[in-house]
């Protein structure tokens, strides 16, 4: 059975994570978020710090689009832009593929869709819902520290830096549908149908019925 991959661009408090997070486990595979960074940084010999700022300093900067094609390419430590924005990209873009080459599982954000878009096995995934939806749900992961005007202005600030992420990077409107193969409101089915929902498209798209989770078969920490 050849791998296959999900990808997630969520937006803030529409349930994106913790549903891929459902899928990992209910399919038995990996799932991976923050987890891209380390590897990059392994990868790379650069610090995780240097990706992590990433995400905030392309949020403060205009919405264009690189000058250069994205090749993919990595560039050596002795090239004088080997800490730059698009080498950084591109190491994590690397790590990305490589999973894809070598095992199924669920990766969330860095453009996964985008950089595997040619890819047969992929279903890339959006989740979104109404903006109070969200507020709610973001008032209810942080555990009453932030009232709805908070988390109203929390959510606009990562949303934003998210779209000019991905705009930065593609050239792409974050929130087109164009981009992804299946796009879900959260707030209609709840988080469990979601994972039901996206499960039976993906084999629907791969054409073979998916294993669920054992325990000789669940990833491993």
């Amino acid at each position: 059975m050849d791998n296959y991959v999900i990808t997630i661009a969520r937006e803030y408090g529409s349930g994106g994570k913790t549903i891929g997070k459902m899928l990992a486990e209910e399919l038995g595979i990996h799932y991976y978020d923050k987890e891209l960074i380390r590897k990059a940084s392994d990868e790379s010999g650069i610090s995780e710090a240097m990706f992590a700022k990433l995400d905030e300093q392309l949020g403060r900067k205009p919405l264009f689009k690189l000058s250069g094609t994205y090749t993919g390419e990595v560039l050596p430590p002795e090239s004088s832009e080997f800490t730059s924005a698009q080498n950084l990209f591109n190491y994590q873009a690397k790590v990305i593929r490589d999973l894809a080459d070598t095992e199924s599982c669920v990766i969330v954000g860095r453009c996964a869709d985008f950089i595997l878009r040619d890819r047969p096995n992929v279903l890339s995934l959006y989740v979104h819902g109404p903006f109070d939806y969200c507020v709610e749900k973001t008032m209810e992961r942080h555990a009453g520290t932030m009232n709805a005007e908070e988390a109203a202005k929390f959510i606009r600030k990562v949303d934003k830096q998210r779209a000019a992420y991905y705009k930065y990077f593609t050239g792409r409107n974050w929130k087109d549908a164009d981009n992804y193969d299946l796009c879900i409101n959260s707030s209609i089915l709840g988080w469990d149908k979601c994972v039901s929902l996206v499960k039976a498209y993906l084999e629907i798209k791969l054409g073979y019925k998916l294993s669920t989770a054992t325990k000789e078969n669940e990833p491993k920490a």
